[in-house]
C-alpha cells in the first residue's frame, strides 16, 4: 500500500484544551489483531492519543478525547457525515423549524434503543438537555444558553429560543449533548435541578445508545470500550473491543504505529507524517483552528499605535507560504477570521504586498518603536510550535523596518494577559465550539475576542452591525452573505492578522480504514473498520 495524503478543504477545527499528561506507550491492550471474529466483528482496535479527557459523562465533558469517546457511547439528535461538518444531517431525529428560526421541532426515529434495550423517547431528550442546563458549571452548559426544551409527545421535542438560532442543529451535533437514558441516570444521581451527582456512575458505566459501551476508564492511561449488543443505528461496531491509550508523545505514537503496537495514531506532526513508510495511511486535513496576530486598539495598552493601519501593514508584509512551511501537512493559509470550510469563508487569503504594507505602516504613525510580541511557548497548536513561528514573523516584519522583540511565556501565564486584553501585540489561536460560523463572530468589535484586542463596538460600528445581522439572520442564504461581508470587512479593517489553519494528521496501519478527523468529535470510532 502506498502512502496516501488526502487533503480535505471542508474540514474544520477543534476546541483548544490543555492535554493531560500520561503514559508513553507500551502494549496495554490484549488481543490487538483486527481479524474478523465469529460474530462479524474484529477483535480489538487500538488507538493512541494524547489524552484530553476528564470524564466519560457527556454532560460534564468538553475535551477533545472526551468528545471522541462520547461520540462512540452516546448518539446525538443531529449528526455529520464523515469529516464534513458543513451540513448537519439527522442523527436520532429529523427536524423542522419556523420561519423566524426561533422554534425547532425534532422527531425521534422509532425503534431506537439504549444499551439496556429500552426505547429512546422524548423524555430522555428533555432530561438530557435540562440536566446540562441545571449544571451551570458544566463545560457544555453554554451550548444551550437561552434555549427552552419541551416534550410535545413521546417522540417529539421542541426547542425554543427568543432570538433566531439557525446554528441550533449544528450545536445539537456536539457529542457533549449525547442523549442519556433518563431512567438509568436518574436512578444513579442524575437530576435537572442542579443537584446532579451522576458523573461518578457515568465514569464506570455508559447509559447511551451509541455503537459502543464503556468497559473501563482510567484517565491517566486508557479507556476501554466494547461493542453494544443492543445498538439499533446505522454504524454497527466493527470491533468487539476498542482500547484508547494515553500516549502523550507523538514520537512514541509513531514508534507504536510503525512497530504494529497500535492501529491509529492521533497526534503525529507534519514532519513525522512526511517520513512514514508506504505501509501506513495518513489523513491530513486543516483543523479549523486559526493562528493569528492581535494588535490592541486600546490607547491605554498600545498608545499611539492603537490603530488598524498597523495591522494592515503586518497583514501585507508577511510571506504566508514561508509561514506555512513551519506547519507541515494538512495546514492551509487562513483566508480570514472564518477558516476555510465554514459558511462565509473567503475563497483566498492575503498575498504579500510590501508596497501596500509600507503605505499602511506610514499611516499608522509607527516610528521605529520596538514592538513586544507576546505568545505562549509551551503549547503547540496542530503541531505548530509558536517560538519558530514568532521568529519567522519577526524576520519578515523586519523587511518593512518593524522592530519586534519576542516575549514568550508559559501558556498559563500568558493566557491571563490575552483574556484580560492587556497585550499590545500577541500571537494566539482560536477554535470553534461547534460547527457553525457563528463561532467566529466574537472577533468583531465589542465582542469576546474583539475586546481582548481592546476593540470596542463604537470603534467600527459597520462591522459590529454586520456581526449583529449574522447573529439575527433567519434566512440561510442571507446569513451566508452576512458572514462573507463580515469576513471581508475584518480582513480590510480588523485588528487581527489571520495566518495559519494548522493541519491534523491521523495515521493508520494497513489493518484498518475509515479513521477520519472531524472538528467536533476528533474521530468517529464507529467509522473505523478492518481493511478490506
Amino acid at each position: 500500500m502506498t502512502l496516501r495524503l488526502r487533503r480535505t478543504a471542508a474540514v474544520l477545527g477543534a476546541v483548544s484544551i490543555l492535554a493531560l499528561a500520561g503514559c508513553s506507550g507500551g502494549n496495554s491492550a490484549n488481543n490487538t489483531n483486527a481479524s474478523v471474529g465469529d460474530g462479524g466483528s474484529a477483535g480489538t482496535l487500538v488507538i493512541d492519543a494524547a489524552f484530553s479527557i476528564e470524564t466519560t459523562d457527556p454532560g460534564n465533558s468538553y475535551d477533545p478525547t472526551g468528545n471522541m469517546v462520547a461520540k462512540a457511547l452516546y448518539e446525538t439528535l443531529v449528526d455529520f457525515e464523515g469529516s464534513d461538518v458543513s451540513t448537519p444531517v439527522p442523527g436520532l431525529a429529523s427536524w423542522e423549524q419556523n420561519d423566524e428560526a426561533t422554534e425547532f421541532t425534532f422527531t425521534l426515529d422509532e425503534g431506537r434503543t439504549f444499551s439496556d434495550g429500552s426505547e429512546i423517547t422524548a423524555d430522555d431528550v428533555v432530561f438530557t438537555m435540562e440536566r446540562i442546563q441545571g449544571m451551570p458549571e458544566a463545560k457544555p452548559a453554554f451550548l444551550l444558553d437561552g434555549v427552552t426544551v419541551e416534550k410535545v409527545d413521546d417522540l417529539t421535542v421542541r426547542f425554543t429560543s427568543e432570538a433566531p438560532l439557525l446554528q441550533l442543529p449544528a450545536i445539537l451535533a456536539n457529542a457533549a449533548l449525547g442523549i442519556v437514558n433518563a431512567d438509568v441516570v436518574s436512578e444513579n444521581g442524575g437530576a435537572t435541578d442542579g443537584t446532579d451527582s451522576a458523573q461518578e456512575f457515568l465514569d464506570g458505566e455508559s447509559a447511551g445508545s451509541g455503537p459502543y459501551v464503556l468497559d473501563t476508564l482510567d484517565l491517566s492511561s486508557q479507556v476501554v470500550l466494547t461493542a453494544n449488543p443492543e445498538y439499533t443505528g446505522d454504524e454497527d461496531p466493527a470491533f468487539e473491543r476498542v482500547v484508547i491509550r494515553n500516549v502523550s508523545e507523538s514520537a512514541t505514537q509513531l514508534i507504536n504505529l510503525e512497530g504494529g503496537d497500535t492501529m491509529v495514531a492521533m497526534d503525529l506532526n507534519g514532519d513525522q507524517v512526511a517520513g512514514l513508510s508506504d505501509e501506513l495511511t495518513v489523513e491530513s486535513v486543516p483543523s479549523g483552528q486559526t493562528i493569528f496576530l492581535l494588535l490592541n486598539q486600546s490607547e491605554e495598552v498600545a498608545g499611539d499605535l492603537a490603530n488598524v493601519d498597523l495591522a494592515e501593514a503586518m497583514r501585507y508584509a508577511l510571506d504566508y507560504d514561508a509561514l506555512l512551511e513551519l506547519a507541515g501537512e494538512g495546514a492551509v493559509q487562513a483566508t480570514g477570521v472564518i477558516p476555510p470550510g465554514y459558511e462565509g469563508a473567503l475563497d483566498g487569503g492575503v498575498s504579500q504586498d510590501l508596497d501596500r504594507a509600507r503605505e499602511a505602516l506610514e499611516r499608522s504613525g509607527y516610528d521605529g518603536e520596538t514592538l513586544r510580541l507576546q505568545f505562549p511557548n509551551d503549547y503547540p497548536v496542530g503541531g505548530v510550535e509558536f517560538t519558530p513561528l514568532a521568529e519567522r514573523i519577526q524576520q519578515q516584519l523586519a523587511e518593512i523596518d518593524i522592530d519586534v522583540e519576542l516575549a514568550p511565556a508559559p501558556f498559563a501565564t500568558e493566557l491571563d494577559a490575552y483574556v484580560n486584553g492587556t497585550e499590545a501585540f500577541g500571537l494566539w489561536f482560536w477554535g470553534p465550539d461547534y460547527a457553525d460560523s457563528a463561532n467566529f463572530l466574537p472577533f468583531g468589535p465589542g465582542l469576546k475576542v474583539g475586546l481582548r484586542a481592546g476593540w470596542e463596538a463604537d470603534q467600527n460600528s459597520e462591522i459590529a452591525d454586520l456581526a449583529a445581522q449574522a447573529t439575527n439572520a433567519t434566512d440561510v442564504d442571507e446569513r451566508e452573505a452576512d458572514f462573507t461581508a463580515f469576513a471581508e470587512a475584518m480582513q480590510e479593517q480588523g485588528p487581527f492578522v489571520p495566518m495559519i489553519v494548522p493541519g491534523r494528521n491521523i495515521a493508520t496501519s494497513s489493518d484498518v480504514t475509515g479513521a477520519v478527523y472531524n472538528a467536533i468529535w476528533e474521530m468517529d470510532i464507529a467509522e473505523i473498520t478492518p481493511a478490506g
